[in-house]
């Protein structure tokens, strides 16, 4: 397996396939999972010739299970040590929910040449939290709910949410998948519970407004209208108005998880960007 060590001794997993002299993408994603959750994604863009690379952020899936540095700052820097050191140049990094609060961190402050192009898929920013600057957002008693939920039966909570909310399974005809209910599962179960707790604080008070706004590449900002867990009229649509080279792309009806449940849709409109 291969691993980078940050500078307080973490080591943090990734996978990197494909040619090496291909344009690199880099997937960033979300809570509480690994970069398993991206193989679709990889073997699709395998297929077309890139180089794809998905890390396990700190806490989660096989990289360390740290005591700390559970926070968007830390994340980042995590990306850039990785990054640094694979030397990647001209790269696409695709980060989904918490995942794109990470992208949206890193690529703000990346080295020059580091990122060709962006996107955030149902992703986090501009910030979940409702605030007197974002009343639009979720109150504190929601991700207080799941913090407890992880604290007190966080194997039961990690079943319960992708069979409901998170794919859109608990919506009236909808197709479930056992099999993707039992990926999620799997990979936060393997992940460390002080980690998943710890993030959620960085997911939902992390006000990105000012990354979106230096970020100076082009940005695709994906959102489903029927997202349960980050809703669109707070995140998409406001994320695409602060970047200076962003694109909404609005899907109806589609989920959360919209990435796994309608990759045939998703898929071709990431290659599309990045081609574009």
């Amino acid at each position: 397996m291969s691993f980078v060590t940050t500078k307080d001794g973490t080591n943090i997993f990734y996978k990197d396939w494909g040619p090496r002299t291909a344009q690199p993408i880099v997937f960033h994603h979300g809570w509480p999972l690994s970069a398993d959750d991206w193989d679709t994604q990889m073997l699709f863009f395998i297929g077309k010739g890139y180089r794809v690379i998905a890390h396990d952020r700190r806490g989660h899936g096989r990289s360390s299970q740290t005591a700390g540095g559970h926070d968007m700052d830390t994340y980042a820097a995590d990306v850039a040590v990785l990054t640094d050191a694979l030397d990647l140049k001209g790269a696409v990094h695709i980060g989904h929910s918490t995942g794109g609060g990470e992208v949206a961190r890193y690529v703000a402050r990346a080295k020059p040449g580091r990122v060709a192009k962006a996107v955030l898929v149902s992703a986090v920013p501009p910030i979940m939290l409702k605030t007197a600057a974002n009343p639009g957002g979720l109150p504190m008693e929601v991700f207080d709910g799941i913090r407890a939920a992880v604290a007190a039966n966080r194997t039961q909570f990690f079943i319960d949410l992708p069979t409901g909310p998170f794919y859109g399974f608990n919506r009236p005809g909808a197709k479930v998948s056992q099999g993707l209910i039992d990926r999620w599962w799997l990979q936060g179960m393997t992940g460390a519970a002080n980690a998943h707790y710890e993030c959620i604080k960085a997911f939902s008070e992390t006000d990105f407004t000012e990354d979106l706004k230096k970020i100076d590449v082009p940005v695709l900002v994906m959102h489903g209208t029927d997202d349960q867990v980050v809703p669109y009229a707070d995140s998409g649509p406001l994320s695409a108005k602060l970047l200076k080279h962003g694109t909404l792309k609005s899907y109806d009806g589609y989920p959360h998880g919209m990435l796994s449940t309608n990759a045939d849709v998703l898929n071709p409109d990431l290659l599309a960007f990045i081609k574009g």
